[in-house]
């Protein structure tokens, strides 16, 4: 399967498509999930300065974002946030190009673990980040099991 060509970029909060592309999110993870198993960052997360907020764009349309928020509650990692793409552009391999831009620019800043927490309604995602070299842990940093969450880390660098 071919890639299409994706544009990454770093994404303000607070523009106009960028809230739509969060509100889309939002709706994706609230039609997968109860609202005491979605653990989304909020755009005040995503200004933060510790906080890399990304997006993809195909042919100047915004169609894909991704976070990695630099923590030390657990030790010192960045914890991936927000990935998601649009209904029309999923299947196409935009989710990994996210990841590996992520994982990269994490890299880049000394970051040399990544974790994440998942659903297990999103097998596809499960399976990319398996892919990508991501394992299965315990809860980490403020979260508490959950039998709708899946946690998952990956050292890089």
């Amino acid at each position: 399967m071919k890639i299409p060509e994706m544009e990454i970029e770093i994404l303000d909060p607070d523009a106009a498509e960028v809230r739509q592309l969060i509100v889309a999110c939002d709706a994706f993870y609230e039609g997968l999930y109860p609202a005491e198993s979605n653990h989304l960052a909020s755009s005040a997360d995503l200004k933060r300065p510790d906080v890399l907020f990304i997006g993809g764009r195909i042919e100047g349309r915004l169609v894909a974002s991704g976070a990695a928020k630099i923590m030390h509650d657990d030790g010192d990692y960045a914890e991936i946030k927000r990935v998601f793409v649009c209904d029309r552009c999923r299947g196409k391999g935009l989710s990994r190009l996210i990841m590996q831009y992520l994982e990269t620019e994490m890299c880049k800043r000394g970051i040399t673990l990544l974790r994440l927490e998942t659903g297990v309604k999103q097998p596809a995602a499960q399976g990319l980040y398996r892919q990508l070299g991501y394992r299965e842990r315990s809860p980490f940093g403020c979260y508490r099991a959950d039998p709708l969450s899946v946690f998952m880390e990956k050292q890089i660098g």
